[in-house]
Protein backbone atom coordinates (compact mmCIF):
# COMPACT_ATOMS: atom_id res chain seq x y z
CA UNK A 1 0.00 0.00 0.00
CA UNK A 2 1.29 3.46 -0.92
CA UNK A 3 2.65 5.46 2.00
CA UNK A 4 1.50 8.94 2.94
CA UNK A 5 3.39 12.16 2.19
CA UNK A 6 3.23 15.42 4.16
CA UNK A 7 4.62 18.50 2.41
CA UNK A 8 5.17 21.66 4.44
CA UNK A 9 6.00 24.88 2.63
CA UNK A 10 5.08 27.97 0.69
CA UNK A 11 2.17 28.88 -1.54
CA UNK A 12 2.55 31.83 -3.92
CA UNK A 13 0.64 33.25 -6.83
CA UNK A 14 3.10 34.07 -9.61
CA UNK A 15 1.97 37.21 -11.42
CA UNK A 16 3.81 37.21 -14.76
CA UNK A 17 3.99 40.48 -16.67
CA UNK A 18 5.35 40.26 -20.22
CA UNK A 19 6.78 43.40 -21.84
CA UNK A 20 8.99 44.39 -24.75
CA UNK A 21 11.69 45.74 -22.45
CA UNK A 22 12.21 46.44 -18.78
CA UNK A 23 11.41 49.99 -17.60
CA UNK A 24 14.21 52.25 -16.48
CA UNK A 25 13.95 53.83 -13.04
CA UNK A 26 11.09 56.35 -13.12
CA UNK A 27 9.88 55.14 -16.54
CA UNK A 28 6.46 53.77 -17.46
CA UNK A 29 6.18 51.12 -20.18
CA UNK A 30 3.20 49.24 -21.54
CA UNK A 31 3.01 45.53 -20.79
CA UNK A 32 1.90 42.98 -23.36
CA UNK A 33 0.36 40.28 -21.20
CA UNK A 34 -0.56 39.48 -17.59
CA UNK A 35 -0.85 35.91 -16.32
CA UNK A 36 -1.63 34.45 -12.90
CA UNK A 37 0.21 31.16 -12.35
CA UNK A 38 -0.10 29.12 -9.12
CA UNK A 39 3.33 28.60 -7.57
CA UNK A 40 5.44 28.53 -4.43
CA UNK A 41 7.96 25.73 -3.95
CA UNK A 42 5.93 23.87 -1.35
CA UNK A 43 2.73 24.02 -3.40
CA UNK A 44 4.56 23.08 -6.61
CA UNK A 45 6.02 19.97 -4.98
CA UNK A 46 2.69 18.99 -3.45
CA UNK A 47 0.94 19.55 -6.79
CA UNK A 48 3.50 17.32 -8.56
CA UNK A 49 3.19 14.58 -5.95
CA UNK A 50 -0.60 14.69 -6.08
CA UNK A 51 -0.84 14.76 -9.86
CA UNK A 52 1.57 11.84 -10.14
CA UNK A 53 -0.53 9.69 -7.82
CA UNK A 54 0.95 10.32 -4.39
CA UNK A 55 -1.18 10.33 -1.25
CA UNK A 56 -0.15 13.82 -0.19
CA UNK A 57 -1.33 16.44 2.30
CA UNK A 58 0.01 19.99 2.38
CA UNK A 59 0.53 22.36 5.27
CA UNK A 60 1.02 26.04 4.51
CA UNK A 61 -0.63 29.44 4.78
CA UNK A 62 -2.46 31.76 2.39
CA UNK A 63 -4.17 35.13 2.89
CA UNK A 64 -7.85 35.74 3.33
CA UNK A 65 -8.19 36.81 -0.30
CA UNK A 66 -9.20 35.45 -3.70
CA UNK A 67 -5.66 34.50 -4.64
CA UNK A 68 -5.38 32.23 -1.61
CA UNK A 69 -8.60 30.44 -2.46
CA UNK A 70 -7.47 29.97 -6.06
CA UNK A 71 -4.22 28.39 -4.87
CA UNK A 72 -6.07 25.99 -2.59
CA UNK A 73 -8.58 25.06 -5.27
CA UNK A 74 -5.86 24.45 -7.85
CA UNK A 75 -3.88 22.29 -5.43
CA UNK A 76 -6.95 20.22 -4.63
CA UNK A 77 -7.42 19.52 -8.35
CA UNK A 78 -4.11 17.66 -8.34
CA UNK A 79 -5.41 15.21 -5.75
CA UNK A 80 -3.55 16.86 -2.88
CA UNK A 81 -5.41 17.26 0.41
CA UNK A 82 -5.43 21.06 0.78
CA UNK A 83 -7.99 21.17 3.60
CA UNK A 84 -5.40 21.89 6.31
CA UNK A 85 -3.95 24.97 4.58
CA UNK A 86 -4.58 27.93 6.85
CA UNK A 87 -6.12 31.27 5.84
CA UNK A 88 -4.40 34.13 7.67
CA UNK A 89 -6.70 37.06 8.39
CA UNK A 90 -5.29 40.44 7.46
CA UNK A 91 -2.37 39.02 5.46
CA UNK A 92 -2.06 38.88 1.67
CA UNK A 93 -1.36 35.60 -0.07
CA UNK A 94 2.30 35.22 -1.00
CA UNK A 95 3.04 36.58 -4.46
CA UNK A 96 5.91 36.67 -6.90
CA UNK A 97 5.78 39.51 -9.41
CA UNK A 98 7.76 38.35 -12.45
CA UNK A 99 8.70 40.81 -15.20
CA UNK A 100 9.75 39.16 -18.48
CA UNK A 101 11.09 40.98 -21.56
CA UNK A 102 11.18 39.86 -25.19
CA UNK A 103 14.66 38.36 -24.71
CA UNK A 104 13.35 36.08 -21.97
CA UNK A 105 15.21 37.95 -19.22
CA UNK A 106 13.29 38.35 -15.99
CA UNK A 107 13.23 40.33 -12.78
CA UNK A 108 11.32 38.98 -9.79
CA UNK A 109 9.92 40.61 -6.66
CA UNK A 110 8.71 38.15 -3.99
CA UNK A 111 6.28 39.18 -1.26
CA UNK A 112 6.12 36.40 1.34
CA UNK A 113 2.81 37.57 2.81
CA UNK A 114 0.96 34.79 4.62
CA UNK A 115 3.89 32.38 4.21
CA UNK A 116 5.53 34.20 7.13
CA UNK A 117 2.65 32.99 9.32
CA UNK A 118 3.48 29.32 8.76
CA UNK A 119 4.80 29.06 12.30
CA UNK A 120 5.66 26.40 14.87
CA UNK A 121 2.31 26.71 16.62
CA UNK A 122 0.52 25.92 13.33
CA UNK A 123 2.57 22.72 12.98
CA UNK A 124 1.79 21.77 16.56
CA UNK A 125 -1.91 22.22 15.82
CA UNK A 126 -1.51 19.65 13.03
CA UNK A 127 0.53 17.13 15.02
CA UNK A 128 -1.78 14.31 13.91
CA UNK A 129 -0.67 14.74 10.29
CA UNK A 130 2.94 14.05 11.31
CA UNK A 131 1.86 10.87 13.03
CA UNK A 132 -0.18 9.68 10.04
CA UNK A 133 2.43 10.24 7.31
CA UNK A 134 5.54 8.30 6.32
CA UNK A 135 7.48 11.00 4.43
CA UNK A 136 7.80 14.69 5.34
CA UNK A 137 9.17 17.16 2.78
CA UNK A 138 10.35 20.74 3.35
CA UNK A 139 11.83 23.64 1.34
CA UNK A 140 13.19 27.00 2.58
CA UNK A 141 10.46 29.55 1.75
CA UNK A 142 8.77 29.59 5.16
CA UNK A 143 10.30 30.67 8.51
CA UNK A 144 13.43 28.67 9.31
CA UNK A 145 12.39 27.96 12.89
CA UNK A 146 9.26 26.25 11.54
CA UNK A 147 11.29 24.09 9.18
CA UNK A 148 13.76 23.06 11.88
CA UNK A 149 10.98 22.29 14.35
CA UNK A 150 9.22 20.20 11.71
CA UNK A 151 12.36 18.24 10.87
CA UNK A 152 13.10 17.53 14.53
CA UNK A 153 9.52 16.47 15.22
CA UNK A 154 9.36 14.27 12.14
CA UNK A 155 12.49 12.39 13.20
CA UNK A 156 11.20 12.02 16.77
CA UNK A 157 8.25 10.21 15.21
CA UNK A 158 10.46 8.05 13.00
CA UNK A 159 9.52 9.64 9.68
CA UNK A 160 11.65 9.91 6.53
CA UNK A 161 12.70 13.55 5.99
CA UNK A 162 13.33 15.13 2.58
CA UNK A 163 14.73 18.68 2.47
CA UNK A 164 14.99 20.69 -0.73
CA UNK A 165 17.30 23.52 0.44
CA UNK A 166 15.89 26.19 -1.85
CA UNK A 167 16.49 29.06 -1.67
CA UNK A 168 19.77 27.92 -0.14
CA UNK A 169 20.45 29.15 3.41
CA UNK A 170 23.94 30.05 4.59
CA UNK A 171 23.86 26.90 6.70
CA UNK A 172 21.75 24.71 8.96
CA UNK A 173 21.85 24.05 12.70
CA UNK A 174 24.38 21.32 13.44
CA UNK A 175 21.76 18.93 14.83
CA UNK A 176 19.61 19.17 11.68
CA UNK A 177 22.05 17.65 9.17
CA UNK A 178 21.86 14.18 10.68
CA UNK A 179 18.07 14.23 10.64
CA UNK A 180 17.88 14.63 6.84
CA UNK A 181 17.37 11.38 4.96
CA UNK A 182 17.40 13.00 1.50
CA UNK A 183 18.87 16.41 0.70
CA UNK A 184 18.07 17.61 -2.83
CA UNK A 185 20.01 20.78 -3.77
CA UNK A 186 20.78 21.94 -7.27
CA UNK A 187 24.44 22.60 -8.04
CA UNK A 188 24.30 26.28 -7.03
CA UNK A 189 22.62 25.47 -3.72
CA UNK A 190 25.13 22.69 -3.06
CA UNK A 191 28.09 25.02 -3.53
CA UNK A 192 26.57 27.63 -1.20
CA UNK A 193 25.89 25.04 1.51
CA UNK A 194 29.44 23.71 1.32
CA UNK A 195 31.31 27.00 0.82
CA UNK A 196 32.82 26.14 -2.54
CA UNK A 197 33.32 28.70 -5.29
CA UNK A 198 33.89 27.06 -8.67
CA UNK A 199 31.15 24.97 -10.27
CA UNK A 200 32.94 21.86 -11.49
CA UNK A 201 31.87 18.22 -11.25
CA UNK A 202 34.77 17.56 -8.89
CA UNK A 203 33.56 20.34 -6.58
CA UNK A 204 29.99 19.08 -6.81
CA UNK A 205 31.11 15.57 -5.85
CA UNK A 206 33.29 16.93 -3.06
CA UNK A 207 30.39 19.06 -1.83
CA UNK A 208 28.08 16.06 -1.72
CA UNK A 209 30.61 14.17 0.41
CA UNK A 210 30.96 17.20 2.74
CA UNK A 211 27.20 16.99 3.34
CA UNK A 212 27.44 13.26 4.06
CA UNK A 213 30.17 13.99 6.61
CA UNK A 214 27.80 16.45 8.29
CA UNK A 215 25.33 13.60 8.75
CA UNK A 216 23.01 13.71 5.73
CA UNK A 217 22.06 10.15 4.70
CA UNK A 218 21.61 10.65 0.94
CA UNK A 219 22.39 13.60 -1.35
CA UNK A 220 20.72 14.11 -4.73
CA UNK A 221 22.19 17.02 -6.71
CA UNK A 222 19.97 18.12 -9.59
CA UNK A 223 22.20 19.21 -12.50
CA UNK A 224 19.70 20.43 -15.10
CA UNK A 225 20.33 18.89 -18.52
CA UNK A 226 23.23 16.87 -17.06
CA UNK A 227 20.89 14.84 -14.87
CA UNK A 228 21.11 13.98 -11.17
CA UNK A 229 24.09 12.97 -9.05
CA UNK A 230 23.13 10.54 -6.26
CA UNK A 231 25.65 10.07 -3.44
CA UNK A 232 25.55 8.22 -0.12
CA UNK A 233 28.14 6.40 1.95
CA UNK A 234 27.85 3.29 -0.23
CA UNK A 235 27.69 4.57 -3.79
CA UNK A 236 27.95 7.48 -6.18
CA UNK A 237 25.94 7.44 -9.40
CA UNK A 238 25.09 9.93 -12.13
CA UNK A 239 21.62 9.56 -13.65
CA UNK A 240 21.60 11.27 -17.06
CA UNK A 241 18.74 13.56 -17.99
CA UNK A 242 16.34 12.66 -20.79
CA UNK A 243 17.20 14.77 -23.85
CA UNK A 244 14.47 17.33 -24.59
CA UNK A 245 14.15 20.86 -25.93
CA UNK A 246 13.54 22.99 -22.85
CA UNK A 247 10.97 25.77 -23.11
CA UNK A 248 10.75 26.87 -19.46
CA UNK A 249 12.68 25.40 -16.53
CA UNK A 250 10.38 27.00 -13.91
CA UNK A 251 9.44 24.40 -11.28
CA UNK A 252 11.54 21.67 -12.90
CA UNK A 253 13.27 21.07 -9.57
CA UNK A 254 9.96 21.14 -7.71
CA UNK A 255 8.54 18.60 -10.14
CA UNK A 256 11.58 16.38 -9.56
CA UNK A 257 11.18 16.57 -5.77
CA UNK A 258 7.46 15.85 -5.81
CA UNK A 259 7.94 12.95 -8.19
CA UNK A 260 10.90 11.54 -6.24
CA UNK A 261 9.06 11.40 -2.90
CA UNK A 262 6.06 9.88 -4.69
CA UNK A 263 8.29 7.15 -6.07
CA UNK A 264 9.70 6.44 -2.63
CA UNK A 265 6.18 6.34 -1.15
CA UNK A 266 5.27 3.72 -3.76
CA UNK A 267 8.29 1.72 -2.56
CA UNK A 268 10.29 2.13 -5.74
CA UNK A 269 14.01 1.56 -5.37
CA UNK A 270 16.30 4.62 -5.19
CA UNK A 271 17.20 4.14 -8.86
CA UNK A 272 13.59 3.72 -9.95
CA UNK A 273 12.43 6.77 -7.98
CA UNK A 274 15.18 8.95 -9.46
CA UNK A 275 14.47 7.80 -13.03
CA UNK A 276 10.75 8.39 -12.41
CA UNK A 277 11.47 11.91 -11.14
CA UNK A 278 13.92 12.65 -13.96
CA UNK A 279 11.30 11.67 -16.51
CA UNK A 280 8.62 13.84 -14.89
CA UNK A 281 10.98 16.81 -14.76
CA UNK A 282 11.98 16.32 -18.42
CA UNK A 283 8.34 16.69 -19.42
CA UNK A 284 7.82 19.76 -17.21
CA UNK A 285 10.57 21.76 -18.93
CA UNK A 286 8.93 21.33 -22.33
CA UNK A 287 6.00 23.60 -21.36
CA UNK A 288 5.55 26.98 -19.70
CA UNK A 289 4.59 27.78 -16.14
CA UNK A 290 5.03 26.29 -12.69
CA UNK A 291 2.19 23.96 -11.72
CA UNK A 292 0.76 24.27 -15.22
CA UNK A 293 3.86 22.51 -16.59
CA UNK A 294 3.73 19.45 -14.33
CA UNK A 295 2.74 16.19 -16.08
CA UNK A 296 0.21 13.63 -14.92
CA UNK A 297 0.85 9.96 -14.22
CA UNK A 298 -0.74 8.86 -17.50
CA UNK A 299 1.77 10.95 -19.47
CA UNK A 300 4.69 9.28 -17.72
CA UNK A 301 3.28 5.81 -18.24
CA UNK A 302 2.63 6.52 -21.92
CA UNK A 303 6.18 7.80 -22.34
CA UNK A 304 7.56 4.69 -20.63
CA UNK A 305 5.55 2.48 -22.99
CA UNK A 306 6.94 4.32 -26.02
CA UNK A 307 10.50 3.99 -24.70
CA UNK A 308 9.97 0.26 -24.07
CA UNK A 309 8.55 -0.36 -27.52
CA UNK A 310 11.49 1.52 -29.03
CA UNK A 311 13.92 -0.60 -27.04
CA UNK A 312 15.24 2.37 -25.04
Amino acid sequence: MDKRILIIGSLNMDIVIEMKRMPLIGETVLGKNLTYVPGGKGANQAYAAGKLGGKVTMLGCVGDDNLGQKLKDNLAKSGTDASYIKNIEGKPTGTAIIYVNDDGDNSIVVISGANESCDVEYLKQNEALFAECDYVMFQMEIPYETIFYGIRRAKELGKTVVLNPAPAPDGLPEDIWGKIDYLTPNETELLKLTGQQEMTMDNIRNGAHVLLEKGVKNVLVTLGDKGVLFVNDREEKLFPARKVTAVDTTAAGDCFNGAFVTGLAEEMSFDEAIVFANTASSLAVTRKGAQSSIPGREELEELSKRKSSAGL
